[in-house]
């Protein structure tokens, strides 16, 4: 069952200062649908202070919001027996946790957010573990993306984190196993990249002269047949970036569907490789008074992809 509910006017208190207007509204709009509250921004029906606004416009204390009408779904029943063994996995998988930080060893396959055909995201399933807290998203990982996630269980920690990670102050680790040879003399890889949409309107990334420059440094782990595996030490967060910038050096993450070839990852889908090589390992965050450092332990499907490709293998 749904309700309409006609325009609204709120008024952003402190605490809610400094966030975007998009996540602000997603927080305050519980049983709107994602796609309609991004809709409702981009058609200019969101006004701030009586002046139309972008999502990325972050709200101030005082700040007056009108929402336009919108429809809201009823709360969803209890979860079955299988969300709720699910959900139960999902909190075994949590590294570290405080008053205001929670880090959670994401597992492939899971999206940090419900939408575009996921029912249920990663935020989604936390807020129904933690019902009574007001968690966010400190920064996303990709779907086929696994380790450390970072997520706020207070508004003052979400800005002080998001203000580390603004400022470069956060140290992330990634490994990866890509398809090739890394040239041994390529330490850094600095490229600007720019969202884009592919021919089917999908989300893609590309390096490009107007893009945003990023930069992510690079050291050799170990050489496998035929692959390498790396530590990657992104200094900037932009989307999909491991990814794109290890591919353009002809070195694609193996498993990367966007990325990298399809008949290379098919030959090692038919070795038993068959999900994304990209792990978030750890993750060091400056908070107050305390710095973060957590690490995530490698996935077992990624240990078993040294394993196969190592050069000491037998085929």
């Amino acid at each position: 069952m749904a309700t309409k509910v006609g325009v609204t006017h709120r008024e952003v208190k402190p605490d809610d200062a400094g966030q975007r207007i998009d996540n602000y509204l997603l927080r305050e709009l519980k049983g709107v649908p994602r796609a309609r509250i991004y809709s409702m921004l981009r058609k200019g029906e969101v006004r701030i202070n009586g002046s139309r606004v972008r999502p990325t416009r972050r709200v101030a204390a005082g700040d007056r919001v009108r929402v336009p009408p919108v429809v809201v779904k009823a709360p969803t029943a209890a979860p079955s027996a299988a969300r709720s063994e699910r959900l139960q996995s999902l909190k075994s998988r949590i590294l570290h946790a405080d008053t205001s930080i929670l880090v959670l060893n994401k597992p492939a396959g899971w999206a940090v957010h419900g939408g575009s055909g996921v029912s249920i995201g990663i935020i989604e399933a936390l807020r129904l573990i933690y019902p009574d807290e007001p968690l966010e998203l400190v920064h996303r990982l990709d779907r086929e993306t696994s380790g450390c996630l970072v997520i706020a269980r207070k508004r003052s920690a979400l800005r002080q984190a998001q203000a580390a990670m603004r400022e470069r102050r956060v140290g992330k680790r990634y490994l990866a196993i890509v398809h090739g040879d890394w040239p041994e003399s390529v330490e850094a890889v600095e490229l600007p990249l720019r969202r884009e949409q592919d021919s089917s309107g999908q989300r893609i990334v590309r390096v490009h002269h107007e893009g945003k420059l990023a930069r992510t440094e690079v050291s050799i782990a170990r050489r496998l047949q035929g692959a390498t595996l790396l530590d990657a030490y992104p200094t900037t967060g932009r989307t999909h970036q491991i990814r794109v910038h290890l591919a353009s050096r002809g070195c694609p993450i193996i498993g990367d569907t966007r990325y990298g070839e399809r008949s290379v990852n098919r030959r090692y889908a038919e070795l038993g490789i068959k999900r994304l090589c990209l792990h978030a390992l750890s993750i060091r965050l400056p908070l107050e008074g305390c710095t973060l450092d957590v690490e995530a332990p490698v996935p077992d499907q990624l240990q078993s992809a040294c394993e196969l490709l190592s050069p000491d293998a037998r085929s």
